[in-house]
């Protein structure tokens, strides 16, 4: 058996904003949007094979405690991109800030959190 992931589903606060920018920094599109769970709203954004729903209740979204002391949390999100340099100029450009910087068997990596504190982990593999 094979198995391969299809999509994660995560709250923000504002789907579109979200959607805005990982078009930008990633080349996604947004395949779908609508209403969801309990009068909220959802934007799914990614490629043909792979998305991530972004979701926020009608209330709004609310932050909470550190995702690495909750059970359950969503620590960061690895995307693998070809142009790691390419990216973080992207991602400087969307005013967010790049860290921890790291070379390592196979590749090259950063990180940076967006507007809603989510981490994100950039990654380029070597050939």
């Amino acid at each position: 058996m094979s198995a391969q992931l299809e999509h994660a589903n995560f709250t923000v606060s504002d789907p579109e904003a979200t959607a805005a920018w990982m078009t930008r920094v990633f080349g996604w599109r947004v395949r779908w949007q609508g209403p969801a769970i309990a009068g909220g709203h959802t934007v799914h954004i990614g490629n043909d094979t792979q998305y991530v729903a972004l979701f926020t209740p009608p209330e709004g979204a609310k932050a909470g405690a550190s995702s690495y002391h909750t059970t359950g949390g969503l620590n960061h999100i690895g995307i693998v991109v070809n142009d790691l340099k390419a990216a973080e100029v992207v991602v400087k450009a969307q005013g967010f800030t790049p860290k921890n910087h790291a070379d390592y068997n196979p590749g090259h990596r950063f990180y940076f959190h967006d507007h809603d504190g989510i981490e994100y982990e950039l990654v380029q593999y070597d050939a």
